[in-house]
Parts: C-alpha cells; structure tokens; sequence
C-alpha cells in the first residue's frame, strides 16, 4: 500500500506534511498536519512495524513514553508526535538542563532494571555483545585501507571473556540506541514520562549498564565532563550498584559499543553513500581510547591498538573531517 493511500484510509489524506531527518536506517519519518492534530508518519521499508509495535507496547505499559500508534500497516504507520524538544537541541540552547536532562534519562535506565522484558527479543550474552563487533573488522579497516587480520579472533576471544568475568549476570531491556538525539523532553509530563523514547526497534535483552554507555559515550554529541561525572554518580544512587562492579562493566560495554559503531559508521558511509558519519568516526574513537586507558583493558588494549588504526583526517579521507 502507497503511504497515500494508507494516510487517506486513516483520515489524513489532506494533511500538510513535513519531512523530519531520518536515523541511519533507510526508514523515513514526516510530520503530520490536520487541524488540530499532529502525527508522524514513519515509512519503513525493511518493515519492522510488529517489532515497533511490540516494544511500544511494552514500554507504555511500563508507565514510560513511547508512541501511541495511531494505525499501521505493512512498512508504515502513524504515530504519537511527541514534539521537536529534543534532548540534544534543549541542551545546546540551555546549557544548563543538559544535567536534569541526562539525570531523567537515567532514571528511565533505571527504571527499566527493574522490569521484565519482552518475550520476542533476542538475548545478547557476552559472546554475541563480542560477535557484534564484526563491522569494525569487516568495514572500518577496509575503509582505512588496512587489511591485518591477525588479532580478530584473539580480540573477539578476549573481549568475550572480559565481558563474562566483569557485566552483571541479570539481563534487562536494551534499548541500544539510547543517546540525546532519541528522546524529547515532554516536562509537561510526570517523572519518567517527561522522556519521550524514540527508535527502539532494535531493542534486545542484554546487561544493565549498556544503555547507560549509550546516553554517556554519544556518538553524536560530547556530554560535558561535569554532566558525565553526576550523571554516572546519579545512575550509582539510584541503582544501588556499586562504582567498582559498575565501572568495568561501563569501559567493556563502551569498548564493544564503540567498535560496533566504528564498523557501522564506516558502512554507512562507504555503502550507503553517507559521508557524514565519517565526521563522527573520531569522537567514537575518543571513547574507545577512553575505555582502553582503563584497567580493565589492560590485556586487550594493546591488541585493538595494534590491528585498529587512528582515524586521522588523511586516513578517512581529505575533507571528511569538515
């Protein structure tokens, strides 16, 4: 079904439409005008509506704010429109919700430590976190023209083991792609549904602490040190983890998180014709090095610095950077 015909199904045929920016997948998202209502519409070709749907649900019953869903159909559907107060853009305009932000956002994290998890998803043990790393070794050396693959199975060996000895053993929901540019601030709400959750579709069940990695080592933005600091002290409180069981787990779930990114980065520029992610290449490596310099990392930092090169400007290409 055309999205016209589904719009003029569901009583937006004469809405006015405005196309909002898209993620890294190849769904599209617009902006929906009637009168008085407001809606998104979100076209996905690769149509993971059920799985949306599901999670949707899951999360609205858990009393957080994900979107009501109007009307679906196959790659398509119409959604709750929760605004432009995105968490990113709020605190570019005022600096000083950037905490507040991030502390609400951590409570939802929480929160959802709590709870159980959906039945459909998939469960991301420490040697499957370790597998996901393969687009590092499969897109980003490519791209940087390296071609040693000498240390992949003793890194991916490594990380897995590290990861066993050092998550915690329960799982959760993860959302994965929990960072400012996915959730809008809706203070008009109460508590944790101030946060307004957006593209979860590849949510899984995993270790707490990874959604957490994902708000704090952003790909997409650099989260001052001050907000980084109270936000992993105000996850601590709320938690009641404690910072040396926590803070392993942080710089190995960052370590796994980041070299996936790297990887995922890199084949979206070289295959899908997005250049622009290769300008976020080296703030993703900034958190690698980051979790590296940890004691944690102590055996496998010299393996991943050995076989991964530095994404310098001349090494990603001239003008990537710009």
């Amino acid at each position: 079904m055309s999205y016209d015909v589904f719009l003029a199904a569901h009583g937006w045929a004469d809405a006015t439409h405005e196309p909002l920016a898209g993620d890294a997948s190849a769904r599209r998202y617009i902006r929906l005008y009637s009168g008085q209502k407001r809606a998104i519409l979100m076209i996905d070709p690769q149509d993971d509506t059920a799985r949306f749907t599901h999670i949707s649900n899951h999360l609205r019953g858990l009393g957080l704010s994900a979107p009501e869903i109007y009307a679906q159909d196959a790659g398509l559907m119409l959604l709750e429109d929760f605004g432009n107060a995105q968490f990113a853009q709020v605190a570019k305009s005022e600096p000083n919700m950037e905490i507040p932000l991030y502390h609400a956002a951590t409570d939802v994290v929480c929160h959802l430590e709590t709870c159980g998890v959906p039945a459909i998803l998939p469960r991301a043990a420490p040697d499957t976190l370790a597998q996901m790393v393969e687009p590092a070794f499969t897109h980003y050396l490519p791209l940087l023209q390296s071609t040693g693959m000498d240390a992949k199975n003793d890194i991916l060996a490594r990380l897995t083991d590290l990861l066993a000895a050092h998550i915690p053993n329960e799982t959760v929901l993860v959302l994965r792609d929990y960072h400012a540019e996915n959730m809008i601030w809706m203070p008009e709400r109460n508590h944790l549904q101030r946060v307004g959750l957006l593209d979860f579709q590849d949510a899984l069940v995993g270790p707490p602490i990874y959604d957490l990695v994902s708000l704090l080592q952003d790909a997409r933005r650099d989260v001052t040190s001050a907000c980084h600091t109270a936000t992993l002290r105000h996850y601590l409180d709320r938690s009641g983890r404690s910072e040396d069981a926590v803070i392993p787990a942080f710089h190995l779930l960052g370590l796994q998180r980041n070299l996936r990114i790297l990887g995922i980065f890199a084949r979206l520029a070289s295959e899908r014709g997005k250049p622009g992610y290769l300008g976020l290449i080296p703030r993703v490596w900034g958190h690698i090095q980051t979790s590296l310099a940890t004691p944690v990392a102590r055996d496998i930092a010299p393996l991943i610095n050995g076989l991964f090169p530095e994404p310098t400007p001349d090494r990603l290409g001239q003008g990537a950077l710009t």
